[in-house]
């Protein structure tokens, strides 16, 4: 990987911290001090392993089983991705996608 691309890799690292701090979650780069392999490469979503992807073609499937090697006991794999002027977008297991979205389901049930 040349050093533009990595460049690349980190602003969208920072971008994507950047955007999920607007949302009220304490975010930034996981490996920014110590790059230790396997850390995620955005922390702060707790049971969220990040896998940061700012590419223009994309191995998806590549990008989630390193989600899912790098993810710790307890952790769901996420890759969060974009290319060029495009929203991101967030690619997770569907059993995890639906666990999450059972547990909003239930929080919506007992507010009503």
């Amino acid at each position: 990987m040349g050093k533009m691309q990595r460049e690349k890799g980190k602003r969208g690292e920072r971008e994507l911290a950047g955007i999920l701090k607007d949302h009220g979650y304490d975010c930034r780069r996981g490996q920014q001090f110590c790059g230790t392999a396997g850390d995620a490469d955005v922390i702060g979503l707790p049971g969220i392993h990040i896998e940061c992807k700012r590419v223009e073609r994309l191995n998806l499937q590549e990008a989630m089983d390193q989600a899912g090697r790098d993810a710790r006991e307890g952790e769901l794999p996420a890759v969060f991705h974009r290319r060029d002027r495009s929203g991101w977008l967030v690619t997770m297991r569907l059993e995890d996608w639906i666990g999450l979205y059972r547990e909003w389901e239930a929080g919506r049930e007992t507010e009503g």
